[in-house]
């Protein structure tokens, strides 16, 4: 049983007040935790590609950065001595909770950022009290970052935090020239400087993570960091740097225009690439408008910021699964799930989530806390939008909040990064799959995505052929932007002499919960394909699962015919549909996806078209249906489900 938490679960999150119970509520439970010193904080046993001690900082660090805005916006915690004395033990070389200089790509770089955070901008709480040693310790502690070598992406603007904490203490090691290396360099990652992908349109203040090779802009790009830090940045060197600082600032407000259109009515965030396990820190973008005082940007309102921040942290305030018994946050999305996590994703590492309260750095009278709170701004911003940095055409129809993708794809081998990134859609309502094995279907969990298997005489599973789905697109472009017929262009080839062109084609009116996916397929030997839709919660009315894998049995909710499945649970109603006019209809089937594959569902269930795919030149359509529920109660689904959308000519023309 959960431990009294109340704090942060079922908080209404109306208020400052409730945001900082909510704040302090993450911090208590760390002190069960802690070890005497301070400076190490053990949750759990699981295991990561850096050391334990690192493990131990990350607890330890990560934190501050709710801790840290609590204090600058004039509250108190009673626990803060605890850090206070664990930054001295854990940069102490004689002591016995050090934490160890940084070597090369070090996880130490990472948590030195939440570190300089706390003393760059409140050195008078975490810097100034200690003894000289002390300060001495914590100065050399700092430095060892610098000159290391550390993967070329955001992992910059750690080293940039470090110096400008160095700074703020008076060190003499302070390295000014190391930090304008890598504020040069991360000035190369913006869109400013290099064409988005698919479209030279001028960039909305988008980053990359990485240099232009690298096709990754998710919520690194924002919230969980370049955003982020340089609103920061901007707040601590407005006047030493004044240029970069309002460049940033000015990036930050193009930005958010962008932003709004990953957060749905109710406040749930898309979930979407890589350290989902971060949660609510995809909402520190707007947070950090607070922290650094930026004006929002013309047509919004800080009652329209306010509204995203305490929105967003109420759609998470219900939901007892992200919390171990003691307190403390575990490692998943919607609950503990490693099955989705990264091979760097320690105990604490979802105490990046504190990000999310840098508002509390602005004080009471700001004017982020005096404002109205304001809905999603539907009237003042079309519901359709095509984001070209991203690659990504935004969708906010039919009380749906999605988005279409191509032209992302990991830079590195990342676990399950075709999931995180490669499929076609991503849902605030469904979330996203991830694999579980390469066995079936089941483990495939290939939800918003094509999976294709040679289906040549002789070759089955059992010869170890598995399914294969889209991995790196080819030719990822925008086609259409700003007119009625925007849609999303791409290629992908799972062998040699076979190609797949899709086209992926936003709700039409009339039709506001399907989206359609074309696909023109050139193939050297027989297929067999399995295309999916989006996955929803498994159980069905009477409490049982919707689809039982092994019986074939199947619950109220349930339904597959030969050219349809639909899913119809708590969650919402999902389904897919086959307009291929071509083509014998393919089967419908439910797919009962392995426990844990979803991020939101630790239970689902996923509609499904199977069908066999000729060798040549063929060209298959699917509807995508989806109508998430409102406040747990089903909707007209009957009707929208009933609203099947027409092909449009100039698509089929186009291929």
């Amino acid at each position: 049983m959960l431990q009294k938490n109340w704090g942060f679960i079922d908080n209404p999150f109306l208020t400052r007040e409730d945001v900082e119970r909510g704040c302090t509520a993450l911090l208590d439970p760390l002190a069960a935790h802690t070890s005497p010193g301070g400076a190490l904080i053990d949750l759990s046993s699981t295991a990561t590609h850096y050391d334990l001690r690192a493990v131990s900082l990350e607890a330890f660090a990560r934190p501050l950065w709710g801790l840290t805005a609590l204090l600058l916006g004039g509250s108190n915690y009673p626990g803060l001595d605890r850090w206070v004395r664990g930054l001295a033990s854990g940069t102490d070389p004689e002591g016995p909770e050090y934490w160890g200089g940084a070597k090369a790509k070090d996880q130490r770089m990472v948590e030195m950022s939440p570190l300089s955070f706390a003393i760059a901008m409140a050195p008078e709480t975490f810097y100034e009290p200690q003894d000289e040693q002390a300060k001495k310790n914590i100065a050399a502690f700092l430095q060892t970052c610098i000159g290391k070598p550390m993967p070329d992406t955001n992992w910059l603007w750690f080293r940039v935090f470090a110096n400008l904490a160095l700074r703020s203490i008076g060190s003499d090691k302070y390295d000014e020239p190391q930090m304008q290396r890598d504020l040069a360099r991360l000035e190369e990652f913006q869109f400013d400087g290099h064409e988005a992908v698919g479209d030279a349109a001028a960039s909305q203040g988008w980053s990359n993570d990485g240099p232009p090779d690298v096709h990754q802009r998710d919520y690194y790009s924002s919230s969980f960091a370049i955003q982020f830090a340089q609103m920061t940045y901007a707040k601590l060197c407005a006047k030493s740097d004044s240029e970069r600082s309002t460049r940033y600032l000015e990036r930050a407000q193009q930005f958010l225009l962008d932003f709004i259109y990953y957060f749905s009515d109710e406040g749930s965030a898309i979930p979407f690439g890589r350290s989902m396990v971060y949660r609510f820190a995809v909402v520190a973008t707007f947070s950090a408008f607070a922290l650094a005082d930026v004006p929002p940007p013309a047509p919004l309102e800080w009652g329209h910021i306010k509204g995203f921040v305490l929105r967003h942290l109420r759609s998470w305030s219900g939901n007892r699964e992200i919390f171990r018994s003691d307190g403390t946050l575990n490692i998943g999305y919607g609950y503990d799930n490693m099955n989705m996590t990264e091979n760097y994703n320690a105990p604490g590492s979802p105490y990046w989530c504190m990000k999310a309260f840098a508002c509390l750095a602005a004080p009471a009278t700001h004017p982020f806390w005096t404002s109205q709170e304001l809905e999603w701004p539907k009237t003042l911003f079309p519901p359709i939008k095509a984001l070209p940095d991203p690659s990504h055409i935004m969708c906010r129809l039919g009380g749906h909040t999605f988005l279409l993708s191509s032209g992302q794809r990991p830079h590195y081998a990342m676990r399950h990064g075709p999931a995180k990134y490669a499929k076609f859609s991503y849902s605030s309502a469904f979330g996203f799959s991830c694999p579980t094995g390469d066995m079936d279907l089941e483990q495939l969990a290939a939800d918003s995505m094509l999976a294709i298997r040679d289906n040549s005489p002789g070759l089955n599973e059992v010869d170890g052929e598995t399914w294969r789905v889209r991995r790196q697109t080819l030719d990822a472009r925008i086609v259409g932007r700003g007119t009625p017929q925007v849609h999303l262009r791409s290629s992908w080839r799972p062998w040699k002499d076979v190609t797949v062109e899709t086209l992926l084609i936003p709700p039409q009116k009339g039709s506001e919960n399907y989206y359609l996916r074309i696909h023109r397929m050139k193939s050297g030997r027989p297929l067999l394909s399995s295309e999916a839709g989006w996955a929803t919660y498994g159980q069905g009315e009477d409490g049982r699962a919707l689809v039982q894998a092994f019986s074939g049995e199947k619950s109220r909710g349930g339904d597959e015919e030969d050219g349809w499945a639909r899913a119809v649970t708590a969650t919402g109603a999902v389904g897919v549909l086959d307009l291929s006019s071509n083509l014998s209809p393919r089967k419908g089937r439910l797919v009962q996806s392995d426990p844990n594959s979803n991020v939101i569902f630790s239970r689902s269930v996923l509609p499904s078209l199977i069908g066999e795919i000729g060798e040549g030149e063929t060209t298959i359509v699917t509807a995508v249906f989806g109508l998430p529920s409102k406040n747990g109660k089903q909707g007209e689904w009957e009707k929208a489900w009933e609203q099947k959308p027409v092909v449009p000519d100039w698509a089929l023309s186009s291929l």
